[in-house]
This record gives structure tokens, sequence and C-alpha cells, in this order.
């Protein structure tokens, strides 16, 4: 199997030649093309969730050998959640590559992060079936380097860190509420607000209601923290 030029591309920017390029080929097919293709990327994706966890878990065993479990946790989940496979995979443009049908195109599927997330790890499985764990490691390592350099001692998601600061005061747990949504269908824009008992309150945007709302926690947790 030939690949496309711009799958060679995307190998360079990957980091990655294959030597199976049907491996790479399936990792891209996203399940709305499941009526033409006969393999999706869902079965490589499961496997490549579990790849990435054990290589991310053992660069943080690795960068802090004193670090207990309870602090390495948080950093871990912060590494291998969707959402930072999603910005692993926009920084090398995997979006540009992806099989899609055409429902999901025209729903802005190559922006999406649980799709861009998931077809990530799909690569990540594809490398491994293909080099190895070495090969798999040495691609995941150099990709997630900034994101394993920058995660802090307290890598708790910051809706869970907001909510244990206010229990810790005796307030209840912090409110979410939508100001707006705007934007068309296949790129929607949230806002959120976050309010605490004490009166203290922070608004974010994000293309999705989660980040949205993770974002203006760590707004509010952030100005907390500076007072």
């Amino acid at each position: 199997m030939k690949l496309s030029q711009d799958t060679i591309e995307f190998e360079k920017r990957l980091g990655y030649s294959f030597d199976q390029p049907k491996l790479l080929v399936e990792a891209l097919t996203h399940p709305s093309m499941s009526n033409i293709q006969k393999r999706d990327n869902q079965r490589l994706e499961f496997l490549g969730d579990r790849v990435l966890g054990l290589i991310i878990a053992q660069e943080v065993l690795a960068k802090d050998p004193a670090a207990r479990e309870g602090t390495l946790a948080p950093r871990f989940n912060a590494l291998v959640r969707k959402e930072t496979c999603a910005e692993v995979a926009q920084r090398i443009d995997l979006g540009a590559v992806l099989k899609l049908g055409r429902s999901e195109m025209l729903s802005g599927g190559r922006r999406k992060t649980a799709l861009l997330g998931d077809a990530m790890e799909a690569v990540i499985a594809a490398i491994y079936l293909d080099g190895g764990f070495d090969a798999a490691q040495k691609v995941v390592l150099n990709l997630w380097q900034d994101a394993v350099a920058e995660v802090k001692t307290d890598a708790r998601d910051p809706k869970t860190a907001l909510q244990e600061w206010a229990q810790a005061r005796g307030f209840p747990p912090p409110k979410y509420d939508m100001i707006s949504r705007s934007g068309p269908d296949h790129a929607p824009v949230f806002e959120i607000v976050v309010l605490l008992e004490n009166g203290e309150t922070e608004t974010a945007k994000a293309g999705t209601k989660r980040q949205a709302e993770q974002s203006a926690a760590r707004a509010l947790l952030n100005r907390l923290d500076s007072k």
C-alpha cells in the first residue's frame, strides 16, 4: 500500500516512517467511514490508550523518583487525558489527514477534541504494532516533551481543585452556568460563569462546555491564589 503525499508529509511531522503503511491508514480512519473502509481506528484507539499510559507512567516515575502516588497520579491523568492528546494532534496537524465520512466533515470533525484525541491514540498504537514499544516510546516522549516538562506538581484539573478549595473553607461546591452559546453548529463557542458562595466569580469561553468550565475554574483559582 502506498501512502498519499499528504500522509507522507504527516509521517514527517509525526517523526516516524511506517514499514506497514496500512496501519497508519487504519489509525487515520474514523468510524464514520465504516461503510466505505473495512476497518476503522476504534480497535487501535483502545490499544493506543494503554500504550500511551504505560509510556507516560514510566516517564512521570523517572522524572520524580521521590514522588508518592498521590502526586504522580494527577500528573499522569493530566498527560494522558483526551484534551492533551488532542493538543498534540493539533500541533502535528493530524486533523488534515483524517479519513472522515461526509457528515463528520461537515460538522467540523477535523477540529473536534474527542475525535483528534482518539485518532492520536490510534496512531500511537499503529506505531507500536509497526515498530515495537521502543519506537512508540520515542515518538510519544518527543511529542509530549513540552507537556511533561510543564506538568505541575499539583496537576489536578481546575474544577476539582476549585471544589476542594471551596470545601476546605466550608463552602458548597462551585456553581457553573452557561451564559451563552454562539457560533455555527460545527464550531460552537460556549461562555460559562463559575460562582462561589462568597461571591467570587469568573467567566470563560471555549469550544465545549467542559473546556469553558475548566478555563473559568482555572481563572478563578489563579485570582484566588494571587490574593
